[in-house]
């Protein structure tokens, strides 16, 4: 391409993956000629000033890259090298400038970019030596000029980066919320939902979930006809040695001039709504850096409280990007969210279009309102969909279709609030005598919705059971979804103190691994005992709640006894034998983080550390080495382990005798070994019976939440034979 603002040159324009017919369209009506698409790009012939306008006024475009030279067949080093010497630099590079190679892609024998790159700098330094100009200064972070090179399956283009940094950066963007959408994204989302026809004909616009503001301050740019790189203060043409800067500032003062009267011009009105007072600001100082605050009204408050703005008398569009659930635990919270959402639409919005964003459409139809018409895009790594929908009007709606939000149900959801409702029913008299605030409440009563459901309190832990591979993954989900949406409503809890996890079968300590790192633990209170529990960060909360009745059975039997806790976990029952009474206790385990949590239980119920002691070892490894006697043990190991910090591995069914003779050798005459374990199908062994006085109490240890899974747990009270 020459300095002519009429000559035409080969370019090639980047986007997001998903946005290519889009780009091709808007190239086009920019006044470039479009050759053909490809994965994340297009490809283009341009002048000069059409390529300074789709820098200015591409809403989609990522780069604009002059393509300088492009060959096949291209894959040795010297082959990267040849083509980039062959190029007449000079036309290009100026010698007081800078520059960088960006270099993508790899072949058999350029298996590195920063080895692709080194190799083009050598051939674009051997040019401009051989055209006798000074070697060009290298800054790789902020060059004046950057060079594109690509290298894939044999095919290499070479070329000028004109655009600098990505064009998606508009340069108002400084004040980021949770998981902003990127603003090409954004614009296309727009787009795909008719934005700039509806705002042609002065429709508002309503973000209720607007965060940083991305999604309306592109809607208000487009409304304006702003050019989204009106605020950018630099490109990459500016260190290009073909860069007219007359025809440049020609270009952007019309551009100012067209943003000038396009403000003025507006008919639409845009808002933004969120409840987060930090979100709120970071969107307000968006727009002032767009040059748009006066064209969007934010506002805070709660979704549920969402009303139509009184200034808008004609429908318009809701266009919202809500949060995914990337993390499976925020579940609980966006059930709700959703179904809010559509029931706003419903109440508030008769009339108007809804267009949403979101990666999970099993979310998506928690809205209760179906979509015309789906587009995929990508956002980052995550499969997304726009869903285009239509509001019915309120006369289209039966006189009770306005629920209260998430109140609809299908008819499953509705025979798991049921059983919800029966189970706490029949729960009720034995919780208000025994003063209990953590049980289970469900445990897969029904197969169809194969879940965990636990009360801590004003806190509800739910798990789900992984489904069999018989079970259809969607309709486990819908379902599900359906559970999560009632559980709040029946249990009389907010949706945000809910917490899911999914379970699957568990090999060695898998169900200690942490899964988060919030530190998010509070007190509850068993009996005489206040323990810390966290419901986020583990699969297990710190607080096994079919072990209640054994821990009140060790705190009757303790008084006066020495007390010996192996595999103790966080340490709940040395609690409870201690506040029984025990004169002493040794508490052992390998996990340093509930020894820790072990601890912070004994310091909360004021025990005394100097005779109730945490030990970090194996217990086998304590028991074999340990010389002291006990009155009251608690044996209660897991059913598999292969810790590392073990020798070998530990297999309850397999190694339960070996354990326990080590823990009644540490046994005092007269004194009471309790052995726990969780194995399903455990058969004691024959050994055992014969050489022990051993009683069976399984049936002795399920409180009224638990009888329903009579083999969840056994349990054995041991003594040795002929003791008083």
């Amino acid at each position: 391409m020459t300095n002519s603002h009429s000559a035409t040159g080969s370019m090639f324009a980047t986007c997001p993956k998903g946005l290519e017919t889009l780009l091709a369209e808007e190239i086009t009506a920019l006044g470039g000629e479009v050759a053909r698409t490809t994965v994340a790009g297009v490809h283009l012939q341009a002048s000069l000033d059409v390529a300074y306008r789709i820098c200015l006024w591409s809403r989609l475009a990522n780069r604009l890259i002059l393509v300088l030279a492009q060959e096949e067949g291209v894959e040795t080093p010297d082959a990267v090298h040849g083509v980039a010497s062959n190029i007449d630099w000079s036309r290009h590079v100026m010698s007081d400038r800078s520059l960088a190679v960006d270099f993508h892609g790899q072949s058999s024998q350029i298996r590195h970019t920063r080895y692709g790159a080194q190799t083009v700098k050598d051939g674009i330094v051997d040019a401009l030596q051989a055209a006798g100009r000074e070697r060009p200064t290298i800054d790789v972070r902020q060059p004046d000029l950057r060079i594109y090179a690509n290298l894939y399956r044999g095919r290499f283009t070479l070329g000028i980066d004109l655009s600098g940094n990505s064009l998606h950066q508009r340069g108002y963007r400084k004040e980021l919320g949770h998981a902003p959408l990127k603003e090409n994204l954004a614009a296309a989302l727009l787009i795909r939902a008719g934005w700039p026809e509806r705002a042609r004909r002065g429709e508002p616009l309503v973000d209720p979930l607007c965060g940083s503001g991305t999604l309306v301050i592109e809607a208000g740019l487009i409304a304006a006809d702003t050019a989204p790189g009106l605020r950018r203060e630099r490109y990459g043409f500016h260190g290009w040695a073909g860069h007219d800067e007359s025809a440049w500032r020609e270009l952007k003062r019309e551009a100012e001039a067209r943003a000038s009267l396009g403000r003025r011009r507006i008919k639409s009105r845009l808002y933004g709504f969120d409840i987060s007072p930090q979100a709120l600001a970071a969107a307000k100082a968006n727009a002032m850096r767009a040059g748009i605050p006066a064209l969007i009204e934010f506002h805070g408050g709660a979704l549920a409280e969402l009303k139509r703005p009184v200034e808008s008398e004609q429908p318009g569009l809701i266009m919202t990007n809500p949060p995914y659930g990337e993390r499976i635990g925020e579940l609980p919270e966006l059930v709700p969210l959703y179904a809010a959402l559509g029931e706003r639409a419903r109440s508030e919005f008769p009339g108007w279009s809804m267009a949403l964003f979101t990666a999970n459409p099993d979310l998506g139809h928690r809205v209760g309102l179906r979509a015309e018409k789906q587009y995929a895009f990508k956002n980052g790594a995550l499969d997304c969909k726009l869903l285009l929908i239509s509001v019915p009007e309120s006369s289209d709606q039966p006189s009770d279709s306005l629920q209260e939000a998430g109140s609809a149900r299908s008819d499953g959801a509705q025979m798991f609030a049921n059983r919800l409702e029966k189970n706490r029913k029949r729960l009720r008299k034995w919780l208000k005598q025994s003063g209990e605030c953590c049980y289970r409440v469900y445990d897969a009563d029904m197969p169809e919705y194969a879940l965990a459901v636990d009360v801590y309190g004003e806190r509800v832990h739910v798990q789900e059971y992984a489904p069999p591979r018989s079970v259809n993954p969607a309709q486990a989900q819908r379902r599900l979804m359906d559970a999560l949406q009632v559980l709040p409503g029946v249990l009389g809890v907010r949706p945000e103190n809910v917490y899911f996890k999914q379970r699957e079968r568990q090999a060695g300590k898998a169900q200690y691994q942490k899964r988060d790192s919030s530190g998010e633990r509070f007190q509850v209170r068993e009996g005489q005992a206040l323990l810390w529990v966290n419901l986020r960060d583990y699969l297990d909360t710190g607080l096994f709640l079919d072990h209640r009745p054994v821990r009140r059975l060790l705190n009757q039997m303790a008084d006066g006894k020495r007390f010996l806790n192996l595999f103790c976990y966080t340490g709940t029952a040395t609690v409870q034998a201690a506040l029984g009474g025990a004169s002493d206790s040794v508490s052992v385990d390998l996990s340093n983080t509930y020894l820790e949590w072990a601890r912070d239980n004994l310091a909360l119920n004021r025990l005394d550390p100097s005779r109730h002691r945490v030990i970090r070892d194996d217990c086998l490894h304590w028991l074999e080495t340990a010389g002291s006697e006990f009155d009251l043990i608690f044996l209660d190991p897991p059913t598999f382990s292969n810790s590392k910090r073990m020798e070998g591995t530990l297999d309850i069914q397999r190694d339960h005798a070996r354990l326990v003779n080590l823990a009644m050798a540490r046994l005092a005459p007269g004194g009471t070994l309790v052995f726990s374990n969780n194995q399903r199908r455990f058969q004691l062994d024959d050994g055992l019976l014969q050489r022990y006085e051993i009683k069976d109490i399984t049936s002795r240890t399920f409180d009224p939440d638990f009888q329903r899974r009579p083999n969840l747990h056994h349990c054995f009270q041991i003594r040795h034979r002929g003791a008083k």
